[in-house]
C-alpha cells in the first residue's frame, strides 16, 4: 500500500469533517423543502457549492482538469450530483426517514463492489465481514431509535442514490492523481449544477416567497455539506481506497445520535448504544490491517549467516 493509499491522520480528519457536515444535511433538506421543490433544492445547493469552488480555484490559480477528462467528469457529475441530489430530495418527501437511513447505508457495500469491478481492488474477507457487521449495527440503531421503517416502492429512489454515490466516488479516484482533488471535485460540481438547470425555472419566485430561515438552509447546504463536505471526502478518497473510506459512512447514524445527545439532550436507549458499538466494531474490522507474516525460520537463518 503506497503512502497515498493509507488511512492516515489527514484522511481521518477529512472523513470526520465530511461526516459531520453531511449529517446536518438531512435536517436542512427537510427544512428547505417546506419552501422549495426537490429539484430547486438540488440546484441551489450545487450552484452555491459551484460558486465556492470557482472562487477557490481562482484564488489558488488551479487549472481545470485536462480536456480529455471532461466527458468522464461531466457524466460523473450528472450521476453523482444531479441524479443523487434530485432523487434524495424527492425521497425525503415520499418515504419514511428510517427506510431512507437504512438504504443509504448500503453505499459502503456498493462502493466496495464497484471498486472491485472497476478499479480491481482486492477486498479481504475481513473487510466484507466488517461491512456486514457495520450494516447490521446501523439497522439496529435506526430501529431502536424509533424511526419509521416501511416497505415502499418509492424507496427505489434511495437505491438510485446508493448506486450513483458508488459510481461517483470510485469513478473520480483515478483522475485525482492526474488533475488534483480540487479541480476534479469542482468540475463535477459545475457539471452537476448544469444538470439541475431544468429544475431551476421557478427558483426566483420561490426565493422571493420563502422566509429567510429556509434561504439560510439552502446556503448551509451549499457551503457546508456540499462545498466543504465533498471536498474533504474526496481528499480522503484520494489518500486511501474508496471502499475503505466509504465504510465510515456507517458511522453517520451513531454520529447523529451523539449530536442529539449532546445538543438536544436526547438520551439514547441501551439498544441504540449497543447498535452504535456494533457499527464502530464493524468499521474497525473493515479497516483493520493484516499483520505481516513472520519470517520463515529457514529464510531467517539464511539471512543471519555471515557472508
Amino acid at each position: 500500500m503506497s503512502a497515498t493509499e493509507r488511512l492516515d491522520a489527514r484522511a481521518l480528519v477529512c472523513i470526520a469533517v465530511a461526516l459531520l457536515t453531511w449529517s446536518s444535511a438531512y435536517a436542512a433538506i427537510a427544512y428547505a423543502l417546506a419552501s422549495f421543490t426537490p429539484g430547486e433544492v438540488a440546484f441551489a445547493r450545487l450552484a452555491i457549492g459551484s460558486l465556492c469552488f470557482a472562487a477557490l480555484l481562482a484564488a489558488k490559480r488551479v487549472p481545470l482538469p485536462a480536456l480529455r477528462d471532461w466527458p468522464r467528469l461531466f457524466v460523473l457529475g450528472l450521476i453523482g450530483l444531479t441524479a443523487y441530489h434530485v432523487c434524495l430530495n424527492w425521497a425525503e418527501t415520499r418515504i419514511a426517514s428510517g427506510t431512507a437511513a437504512i438504504l443509504i447505508c448500503l453505499v459502503p457495500a456498493a462502493t466496495a463492489a464497484v471498486s472491485a469491478l472497476w478499479l480491481r481492488e482486492r477486498l479481504s474477507l475481513r473487510t466484507w465481514a466488517g461491512l456486514a457487521v457495520a450494516l447490521a449495527g446501523t439497522v439496529l440503531v435506526v430501529l431502536a431509535s424509533g424511526q419509521k421503517v416501511e416497505a415502499d416502492p418509492k424507496a427505489l429512489l434511495v437505491l438510485v442514490c446508493v448506486l450513483a454515490s458508488a459510481i461517483y466516488f470510485v469513478g473520480q479516484k483515478p483522475l485525482f492523481a492526474r488533475s488534483g482533488t480540487l479541480a476534479v471535485t469542482a468540475f463535477t460540481f459545475f457539471a452537476g449544477t448544469l444538470g439541475c438547470l431544468p429544475f431551476a425555472s421557478g427558483l426566483s419566485q420561490a426565493l422571493a416567497a420563502a422566509p429567510w430561515s429556509h434561504i439560510v438552509a439552502l446556503l448551509w447546504l451549499g457551503i457546508a455539506p456540499s462545498f466543504v463536505g465533498y471536498l474533504a471526502w474526496n481528499v480522503a478518497v484520494h489518500r486511501a481506497s474508496a471502499s475503505r473510506v466509504s465504510s465510515f459512512i456507517y458511522l453517520s447514524p451513531p454520529i447523529a445520535i451523539a449530536i442529539g445527545w449532546v445538543w438536544l439532550h436526547e438520551v439514547p436507549g441501551a439498544m441504540v448504544l449497543a447498535g452504535g458499538a456494533v457499527v464502530i466494531a464493524g468499521v474497525v474490522l473493515a479497516n483493520a490491517r493484516r499483520r505481516p507474516a513472520p519470517a520463515a525460520p529457514v529464510a531467517l537463518a539464511e539471512a543471519c549467516k555471515p557472508s
